[in-house]
């Protein structure tokens, strides 16, 4: 579908967090200092769009902590309580956009727009990507309705859901390795091909950022034991993703600890260090199998950072410890889909360990 903007003014909050897209040079690298004023005044504005600046935090997103991501889903909300704005930018870092822009998209239910986008190249730079990028993120947020969360960048939009930085310097820095993307931007108008699959809104966490529950990542590895899962068990880990091997893989001892984690009330999420394809219960032996039947739940297409904001979603939801497992399961998978038909041996996939 096209979208293009009728002739109405719209009115955009844009939402600074810091990022590349805020930082400058500070003697020995480059730093988050700069406004979002000072971000704004880079780039030029669509036609009948104006701009409500709110200065929410200043860090490299690598610094990104649960605690500042609810306080940002509490602004995002904030700015949508006016009935006069029409839709959100949230300017933010690279590194971990996709999580901070999953766990909003996991809570929001607004038809209008929440839209992320950042920059490759700091402020100031001649070849910055950061002013395209904040012209393509407000025509994007002034034009479009009924697609969640969404993520701008290089031209690009991208569901929430998914979306992982792909590469580590390279403008194109975002894509859904599993999936196409939404669409385009350009030339003043914005152009969608789809819909993105979202599960039901959760409502917004009640949960001060003193009460927010630890939730690790743990990867397995060719000479991975269970160490690293009963240590984040041990510090107090209400949440754990493992992280396994092909299409959700580990040993039988990690099994174990698997199961002994949720046995005593851990939430355990199983997710893929390979860059796309589904999680899928093939192998025993310490497998996805087995990884399951321990209470394991499986991930789907998202990685880790999203799945964690998952578990996190999760574990902040006003349900209890016995329902959890099951709405960990909606939040990471998405709306029931069709199951993959069979093969001549009866598998559902064919792959290798």
């Amino acid at each position: 579908m096209q979208w293009t903007r009728d002739d109405r003014p719209r009115r955009i909050t844009l939402i600074s967090t810091g990022g590349t897209i805020a930082s400058r040079w500070q003697g020995t690298g480059y730093a988050a200092d700069a406004s979002g004023d000072d971000v704004l005044a880079t780039s030029a504005l669509p036609e009948g769009v104006a701009v409500e600046v709110v200065d929410l935090f200043n860090v490299n997103s690598s610094r990104m902590t649960s605690a500042r991501q609810l306080t940002l889903l509490r602004a995002v909300h904030a700015a949508l309580a006016d009935p006069g704005v029409d839709g959100v930018v949230v300017t933010h870092g690279t590194d971990t956009l996709e999580e901070s822009a999953f766990f909003l998209d996991l809570h929001h239910s607004d038809p209008r727009p929440v839209v992320f986008t950042g920059a490759q190249r700091p402020l100031g730079t001649g070849d910055g990507d950061g002013p395209g990028n904040v012209y393509d993120a407000l025509q994007v947020a002034a034009s479009v309705r009924d697609l969640g969360v969404l993520v701008v960048f290089d031209g690009r939009v991208h569901a929430a859901r998914g979306t992982v930085k792909t590469q580590t310097l390279a403008a194109d820095a975002f894509a859904d390795p599993s999936e196409s993307g939404l669409g385009k931007v350009g030339f003043g108008s914005v152009h969608i091909r789809r819909s993105p699959d979202r599960p039901t809104p959760l409502p917004l966490p009640t949960a001060t950022v003193e009460e927010l529950p630890r939730v690790d990542v743990v990867m397995h590895h060719s000479d991975g034991d269970p160490l690293f899962l009963n240590a984040a068990v041990a510090a107090g880990g209400r949440g754990i993703v493992l992280v396994g091997t092909g299409a959700g893989n580990a040993t039988p001892e990690i099994a174990s600890a698997v199961g002994a984690a949720v046995a005593q009330g851990t939430l355990v999420a199983l997710s893929t260090r390979v860059p796309a394809g589904p999680i899928a219960e093939l192998y025993t032996g310490g497998g996805a199998v087995d990884l399951v039947a321990a209470g394991a739940v499986p991930a789907g297409t998202l990685r880790a950072g999203q799945t964690r904001m998952a578990v996190l979603a999760a574990l902040l939801a006003d349900v209890s410890a016995e329902r959890r497992p099951a709405l960990l399961h909606a939040l990471l998978n998405g709306p029931a889909r069709p199951e993959p038909a069979l093969t001549a041996s009866g598998s559902r996939f064919s792959g290798a360990s």
